[in-house]
Formats: C-alpha cells, structure tokens, sequence
C-alpha cells in the first residue's frame, strides 16, 4: 500500500478543528461505539455516530439514549440526527446541546432507504425546500454555539436533482459544513460517484466547508477527489469496512504533524487478526454483553478477511462464534505471518446494490411545496420512527 503526501489543510467545523480532513460516514449498525473508538485508534478526523432518530431521542427511548452515549476518550463528540419534522428535531437538538451530549451535530438528508423515503425522509426531504428550509433554519437556532452540519445526496434521481438548492439554503441558515455523497437515492450505492456534482456545489457553497463522499476506498482516491473537487475535505463509509486503519493512512495523506503514525501499517493477515480482535472486545465493552458483542461482529468477518487466505471453514466458525475465547482460537490458526494480499483485499466494499425507483410519498414529486396531503404523511412517519 502507498500513500501520498499530506497536502491538504485542517478542517475547521464552527470552531472545532480537525488534524484531518476526514469524517467517518454515519453507517446503521456499524458506526457505534465501538467501531468509532477503533477507527480512532488508528488515525483523526471527526467519527459520527449511527443514524438517531429525532422522534425517539424526544421520547427518550432506552435504546436511542444508549447510543447516543460516547466513550470518554471520545472527542470531539459527534452524533447525527434523522427527522422530518422541524420542531421535532430542534427539541431533540436542544436535548443534545442542553445536556451535553455532544459536540458536533449532523443532521441526514441522504438516506436512500425505501422506508425512509417511502416517508418523504432522508434522500427524499430537500425535494420539499420549505420543509428543508424550516428543519434546517430550525435546528441551527436550537444548536446554537455547537456545530450543526448537513449530509445530502445528488437528489431523488437525475431528473429530481436537489443538491444545489439544498447546499445553498443549508449555507444561508448557518451551518457549519455540507458533505455530499454524490449519487442520487435511485442509484443506491451502484456505480460510479458523480465527482463533478461536488465541484459543482463547492462552486455554489462558498462560506463553509463542503465535504465530498463516495467512492473514496484508498488514501489515493481521497486525495484524488480533494484535488479534482476542490472539497475542504472526505467523508469515508463503506471503504472503511474491515479496514478501520485506513484512517490512518488517510490521516497521513491528508493530515497534519501528529495527525496519525509516521509509518503505514504492515497488513499482515496477523495484523487484520488483531484489529478483528479488538474490534469484537470493543463491541463485548460496548454491549456489557460478551454474546451479544461477539454476534455483533459477526457481520464484519468478510470485510476484514476479503483477500487473505482464510478458509471457508474458518469464517463460518468466526461468524458463529459466541465468545471471545473462541474466537482466539480460530484467530490462532491462521498463517498469521500472510503477507498484505495487495488488490485481492482492495476496492468496493459492502453492498452496492443496484439502481432503483425511489419509493416516494404518493404525489411527492408534483410539488416541490409541502401541501396538505404531504403533511399527513410527515406526521405518519414521525410516528413510524419513534422509537428506533
């Protein structure tokens, strides 16, 4: 593995600064604690928790409030928030804020989920400008001198694009930053991220960062993309799946002084069966259950093996490992001495999917104001949620 010479500058958040310009992408199910402390052992940026829905942060359900719980070595602090209501999510905002909870706050506008957007949410909602504009005009207010950034895709599809509006709306309200994953909700996570629609908003958004997500695997395609986009900065998800040390070496391209070791990682399979390790004690810590820790692993087994000589029998016993015992020694009886595979353990990562009609609200796309049937429909979804 190569990696390139830092030259970008520090990233500033409202008044946090990042030794790298670099963000983990909120990812269900993955970007909790656990995976966040691990990433963070290995380079910097900013690491945001899963996806929190607003509804059940303002019921405060037993769930919800455990995530949005951080390590104390965590910091800066970062959580996102998903909603469709504006007074909803600035009450759950003004939660965050008031009791400490975090130090930086995303809010999702690019989940492409069916039954996120069947709902009018995520991917969906700046088609609706007012309501964008309400939820982000009122969310800022609530936050106040804390951080509040805005995470968004291209659109609905090509003929709905909403990217362009949507930044400069986000930009007029006060946020502190927008990252753009460049692909439409219809698009998923197939093909090839549209890296010209990030010049195009960096072009549109001139007063704050804009960040750039998709597509980005190696420390070279976030490079890459900076250079080509001129985006302040990466968002990195899938491409860190099973490879939590490329933050790392992103840190090192991107970085500056002590952002992150002076050499890359030699990644041996020995070296990956550690990280594997120590990521299923970090979820055992996370879930105060060393069951539940090591079934929650389970899912990240192919992603840290992909290329190494591994056997098939061996990632079936990982993936239905129940303790940590147990998975010492399966780990003990690879050739933990296999060398980096090189474009063996390279590229895509996760599930790609591939292009879909988005599922919408009934009549969503008729108007690009809110109107009374789509009202009800927001109102439904916000019950939907509660609770998740």
């Amino acid at each position: 593995m190569t990696t390139a010479v830092s030259t970008a500058s520090p990233l500033r958040i409202g008044p946090i600064t990042l030794d790298a310009p670099v963000v983990l992408a909120p990812m269900a199910g993955i970007t909790n604690t656990a995976f966040r402390r691990l990433c963070r052992e290995y380079g910097a940026g900013l690491y945001v928790s899963e996806m929190i829905t607003s509804r059940a942060l303002v019921e405060r359900n037993d769930t919800t409030m455990r995530l949005i719980r951080h390590h104390e070595s965590e910091t800066p602090r970062s959580i996102q928030l998903y909603g469709v209501d504006p007074k909803t999510m600035a009450d759950a905002v003004r939660i965050l804020v008031e009791e400490d909870h975090a130090d930086h706050i995303d809010l999702n506008f690019g989940c492409p989920v069916p039954k996120v957007t069947r709902k009018g949410g995520g991917a969906a909602l700046p088609w609706k400008l007012g309501l964008f504009r309400d939820i982000v005009t009122q969310t800022v207010q609530a936050a106040g001198d804390i951080p509040l950034t805005v995470k968004m895709r291209k659109g609905i599809d090509t003929d709905h694009l909403t990217f362009l509006d949507a930044g400069r709306i986000a930009e007029d309200a006060g946020v502190a930053a927008v990252a753009l994953h460049a692909r439409t909700a219809s698009e998923f996570y197939s093909g090839t991220a549209d890296w010209d629609a990030i010049t195009a908003l960096k072009q549109a958004v001139t007063s704050v960062p804009v960040l750039g997500n998709g597509d980005i695997w190696a420390a070279e395609d976030a490079q890459r993309m900076m250079d080509e986009t001129g985006c302040d900065g990466v968002v990195v998800g899938r491409g860190c799946l099973g490879r939590p040390w490329l933050f790392g070496d992103l840190a090192r391209a991107l970085g500056g002084p002590g952002a992150a070791p002076a050499a890359p990682v030699d990644a041996t399979l020995g070296f990956v069966a550690q990280a594997f390790r120590r990521h299923a004690e970090l979820l055992v810590e996370f879930f105060d259950d060393e069951g539940r820790g090591c079934r929650d692993i389970r899912k990240h087994v192919a992603w840290y093996f992909k290329g190494y000589p591994v056997g098939g029998d061996i990632r079936a016993a990982l993936a239905t490992a129940s303790t940590l015992v147990e998975i010492d020694e399966l780990l003990a009886q690879l050739d933990l001495d296999a060398p980096y595979p090189g474009a063996a353990a390279e590229g895509q990562r996760g599930r790609a999917g591939t292009p879909k009609r988005p599922a919408l609200p009934d009549g969503w796309l008729d108007s690009r104001e809110l109107g009374v049937a789509a009202s009800t429909i927001l109102r439904e979804a916000e019950l939907d949620t509660s609770g998740g």
